[in-house]
């Protein structure tokens, strides 16, 4: 396998040392080592994969030097137009290294069923948009080659060039530091079980992907209940809350409630202007805000920094602001739809639980039963 130090060596002996994206499961120990070793000036996590080939883009104007760019395979999507309309050669021209993780590759390690057609495409994708790739091996020996060539490509090309990183490839390492929050906490999957606890029956809950759907399905395991009233978002991060308004637009009498991440809702900040001035006085948009990308390996967010719920209510939301499961359990049950969307921002801490399932329904199941809920009202 290969080190996350050596890999990070062999780019700086190419002239590369600037570093910026959004976290992935199998680049989990590389991401460490950026936490552990690499200077935060030179280190920044973005809200999402478009936002870092920007920042990317922007540190080679400035410095003449391209900069790495790493994300999960399913971030291609975001990165895709400023890819094609900002460093494309036949556009600016800006080179930069990709650094992509291929979760769900074909024949590979099973994976989690949001990622199959993106396991699918990923190579396919690169090549549509012209982005030079290869797989990094975990030799190192040869990923010092690969590096090297890679690049030396992006700098020949005036375009961003792309290494696919295999699961498996990266040795494992001692984890980041551990996020020390700066304000009281939660459980989270605690506040989960509150807030389904507290709702009426008739409410349409839509999950945000990670974690919070996962324990969403253990909550109602655990209550003996069926997974009909809850849309598990298990993909699409940052989009939970968008799907939670459509449905809330076309269900105007009935509760819709969606459970977010402050990493997903970072992603996508613009859509809470949308929601907030929708007038869809049904919706209740609750961010879990544990400060992290939990699910991918703990690395911080600015969800501890900034102020959400100000955020929301600048947007036009009606807001609460709730400190234990007492005041949590609360403002659920004495929330009322009016004339404007409801947010509630709950700090709670980044730990899962250990064994924490994962939902047997297939999506598609999912999908059916929860439309079939839905066409009750």
């Amino acid at each position: 396998m290969l080190e996350a130090a050596s890999f990070v060596r062999f780019l700086a002996a190419e002239g590369v040392d600037f570093f910026t994206g959004v976290p992935d499961s199998l680049l989990k120990a590389f991401c460490a080592h950026l936490a552990r070793e690499v200077l935060p000036s030179r280190h920044w996590i973005a809200a999402n994969e478009g936002n870092a080939v920007a920042l990317a883009a922007g540190h080679y104007l400035a410095s003449g030097r391209p900069a790495l760019v790493y994300m999960q395979n399913s971030g291609e999507g975001n990165a895709v137009n400023p890819l094609c309309s900002l460093a494309d050669e036949d556009v600016y021209g800006i080179p930069m290294v990709l650094l992509v993780g291929w979760r769900g590759e074909p024949g590979g390690k099973p994976d989690e069923p949001q990622h199959a057609k993106q396991g699918k495409v990923t190579c396919s994708l690169l090549d549509t948009l012209s982005v030079p790739w290869t797989v990094l091996p975990d030799d190192e020996a040869a990923a010092e080659a690969a590096v090297r060539e890679t690049v030396q490509k992006a700098k020949a090309l005036s375009r961003p060039v792309a290494l696919v990183v295999r699961a498996g490839t990266f040795a494992t390492s001692e984890p980041a530091p551990a996020l020390v929050p700066d304000r009281p906490v939660m459980n989270r999957e605690e506040a989960i079980r509150t807030i389904l606890a507290s709702l009426p029956e008739e409410a349409a809950v839509v999950g945000t992907t990670g974690h919070v759907s996962r324990e969403i399905y253990e909550a109602r395991d655990a209550a003996g209940l069926y997974h009909d009233r809850d849309f598990l978002t298990v993909g699409s991060m940052g989009h939970a809350s968008s799907i939670a308004l459509g449905i809330a637009l076309e269900k105007p009498l009935r509760p819709v409630v969606c459970l977010d991440g402050d990493g997903a809702a970072l992603m996508h900040m613009g859509s809470l202007a949308v929601i907030g001035t929708s007038g869809a006085g049904n919706l209740l948009h609750v961010v879990l805000n544990n400060g992290a990308h939990g699910s991918v390996g703990g690395q911080p967010t600015v969800g501890f920094r900034i102020d959400l719920a100000a955020i929301a209510e600048a947007c036009g939301y009606r807001v609460q602001k709730v400190a234990g499961l007492g005041e949590l359990a609360f403002a659920i049950a004495s929330w009322k739809g009016g004339s404007r969307p409801g947010f509630i921002e709950v700090p709670v801490g980044v730990e899962a639980r250990k064994g924490l399932g994962r939902p047997r329904t297939s999506p598609q199941d999912n999908r059916d039963s929860f439309m079939h809920f839905l066409a009750k009202r």
